[in-house]
This record gives C-alpha cells, sequence and structure tokens, in this order.
C-alpha cells in the first residue's frame, strides 16, 4: 500500500446555517476524500473584497490516497451537494461554502484549473489564521516560509475572532480502544494486511504483522507440499510464538490498541489442511502446549473473501510461490477457518464478506468495514 498524503484544506461559509455546512463539509470529506487527522478553531471573519455577510472559517489537515486532481474534483463535486451554485461572475461574492486546497504535501502544480500552494493564501488572514492552528511550521515549498512567519508578515488586517464552538472529526464516532487486542483474519490474499495498517493509521492503533516473508520454508512447501508441510508448520509455530509474546508484551504508551493481520491459531487451521492425521495430532499438541498462555484476541474479524477474488488479489500482489496456488486449496483454508470459528464459540467472532468490496481503491467500501466492526463492539 502507498502512504497516504497529507493535503491542508481551507473551509469558509457565509450564507445560511454557515456552521452546519461547515460540519457537513468535513464529513462529506471524511466519507469521499480520507482520514481527517487535525481540525482548527472556527473563526468569523469579514467579507474580503465584496459587500457580504461575515465568514465562518476552519482549516483541516486530511489524509489521502488520490490525487490533487481527483481530491479537487471531489472538493468541487462536495460544493455542489451541499448546495453552492456556482457563476460565472469573476469577483467574489457570497456562497454556501468554499472548499480550497492550500497545500498538498510540497507539491508545486500551476495547472489552468489547479494550482498549489494556494496562490492567494499568504495574503488572507482567514486562511493563515486556522491553519497556524493545525500546521504553524508546515514551509511553503515556494516561499520557504513557514505558515507562522507567513502569519507574521501577512498585510491582511482583516479582524478575525474565534468561536467556542468545535467542528466534530466523523473518526471519532468509532472507538476501538473498547478493546485492547484485535486481530484481522482471512485467506491468502483476503487483505488483512492492508485493512490492519490502514485501520492502525487512521486509529492511533500499534500495528502487528505478520512476518512470513522471513520463512525460508514457504516457497519450499508450494514446490514440494508433502516434504515441507510439517517444518513449514513447525517454523510458523515458533516465529508466530516469539513475535506475538514479543509484539503483546511490549506496551506501547502512546498507543491505543493493538492491531494485528493474523491470529495464532490460524497455524492449527493451515496445518490441518497440510499435515497428515498423526503429524496433525502430534503438531496440535505441542501448539496448545505453546500457545497456553498467549493473550487472545478481544475481537477476531474474519475477512471472507470469494475464491475468484482471492485469485485475482494473489495475481495482483506477484509474490513468485504463489501464483500456482489452486483454488480447492484456497477452499479447504476457507472451510477450514469457518469451521474453526463455528467450533469455538468462546471467541468473539465477526465475519464480514468482502468478496464484492475493494476497501483499498473505495474510500466507501472501508468505512462499510469499519462500521461492521463498530457494530460488532456495541453488540458485544
Amino acid at each position: 500500500m502507498n502512504q497516504p498524503k497529507k493535503v491542508y484544506i481551507s473551509l469558509g461559509s457565509n450564507q445560511g446555517e454557515k456552521f452546519k455546512y461547515l460540519q457537513q463539509a468535513i464529513d462529506l470529506i471524511y466519507q469521499k476524500i480520507g482520514s481527517i487527522r487535525s481540525i482548527s478553531k472556527v473563526y468569523t471573519s469579514p467579507a474580503l473584497g465584496f459587500e457580504g455577510d461575515t465568514f465562518l472559517n476552519a482549516c483541516i489537515c486530511v489524509e489521502t490516497d488520490f490525487t490533487p486532481r481527483k481530491v479537487l474534483t471531489l472538493l468541487l463535486a462536495i460544493e455542489k451537494t451541499i448546495g453552492r451554485i456556482r457563476t460565472k461572475s469573476k469577483g467574489y461574492e457570497s456562497r454556501v461554502i468554499d472548499l480550497d486546497i492550500i497545500f498538498f504535501e510540497d507539491k508545486i502544480i500551476g495547472t489552468k484549473v489547479l494550482k498549489l500552494p494556494h496562490p492567494e493564501m499568504h495574503k488572507r488572514k482567514f486562511v493563515l489564521l486556522p491553519l497556524h492552528d493545525i500546521a504553524s511550521k508546515i514551509v511553503h515549498p515556494k516561499k520557504n516560509k513557514s505558515v507562522a512567519e507567513l502569519l507574521e508578515k501577512c498585510k491582511d488586517e482583516s479582524i478575525l475572532s474565534g468561536l467556542n464552538i468545535w467542528l466534530k472529526n466523523p473518526s471519532r464516532s468509532y472507538d476501538f480502544s473498547k478493546y485492547n487486542y484485535i486481530a484481522l483474519e482471512g485467506n491468502i490474499g483476503a487483505g488483512k494486511t492492508s485493512l490492519a495498517i490502514k485501520m492502525a493509521n487512521d486509529f492511533n492503533a500499534k500495528v502487528v504483522l505478520e512476518r512470513f516473508a522471513d520463512n525460508p520454508f514457504l516457497p519450499k512447501f508450494y514446490e514440494e507440499p508433502e516434504r515441507y508441510a510439517f517444518t513449514l508448520e513447525m517454523s510458523f509455530l515458533a516465529d508466530r510464538y516469539q513475535q506475538i509474546s514479543d509484539d503483546l508484551s511490549q506496551l506501547d504508551l502512546f498507543k491505543d490498541f493493538i492491531i494485528s493481520d493474523y491470529d495464532v491459531f490460524k497455524s492449527l487451521i493451515f496445518s490441518k489442511i497440510t499435515l497428515p492425521e498423526d503429524e496433525f495430532r502430534l503438531y496440535r499438541k505441542l501448539f496448545y502446549q505453546v500457545y497456553k498462555d498467549i493473550a487472545k484476541p478481544d475481537l477476531y474479524v474474519y475477512l471472507y473473501q470469494n475464491t475468484e477474488r482471492l485469485q485475482a488479489n494473489i495475481k495482483k500482489r506477484g509474490r513468485d510461490y504463489e501464483q500456482n496456488i489452486q483454488n480447492d486449496y484456497l477452499e479447504k483454508i476457507n472451510s477450514g477457518y469457518l469451521e474453526f470459528l463455528k467450533s469455538h464459540t468462546e471467541i468473539n467472532v465477526k465475519i464480514i464478506d468482502i468478496s464484492e468490496m475493494d476497501f483499498v481503491k473505495s474510500r466507501k467500501d472501508y468505512l462499510d468495514i469499519l462500521d461492521e466492526v463498530a457494530k460488532a463492539m456495541t453488540s458485544d
């Protein structure tokens, strides 16, 4: 997964229920564009360059996977949804909502439809003051001055006043920190690692990722499964025990909870499929002896995906040793997981069918998954 990019957006309204429109814009930006990382105070400011009612202004920082042009397109659509009607007038005028990209990382863009950084930002106190709340040290890539320096040198003499009402961050509706430890599970190619990383980034979690890539027996197993199955499963048993023991025992005071892209019980599920019955019985004895004192997840989320989508994802990520995985092997793994979850009623499980979802590309699909996880928590 690519790292999300930070974009700073200015919001303004001077018509109708101004505060309501700012909040509506933030909610839609969260739904359509990305996670809201910070929100400034709300300021009142006079109309600049035309006669009109007082504005309410704010700035937000958003993390997004989209390009600057895509973000601009989405912002224009959000303005339209809220009720802004753009006219062909060249002068400034009152508006229900005004959304402008101020910075997009440190990009410099000078096309006809998009100019970054915003070419007028350094002249506008109603942009600089709220931006200073959340990004005082950010340096303007063309002027080589920080936001704090730009504000200090700004010649705009408008008088702004901060309000004692705050815009809400939509992500606060999810409180995953109710649990100490959430485990995401799924078949090969289900996307559990991508989801764990995304959730950890958005909700201040410590992420624990399986170190499968370091296992030298994995490529050998796919070449000669009967020969290397027991060796592979024993090596995973040792590696997972070491990793989960280390990661769960090391508290991080600056993180709200732990999220992992695997649970140790996957060792039992895979070994039952890959090992002969007598070897599996021996393996199971060793497993329960090793894992008897390991912490169990407070919530176990199983990402179900059909075989066709799994194969497409496996092909897409391009690991050589996975390219010949057969459908029946994936179907056995899915069945193994579902059988395991049905028989272990003591585990708090949420099964989410993501066969028709693409939460990496679709913000809506990602938020739908968060909603499903949140439902599991409220029903607990």
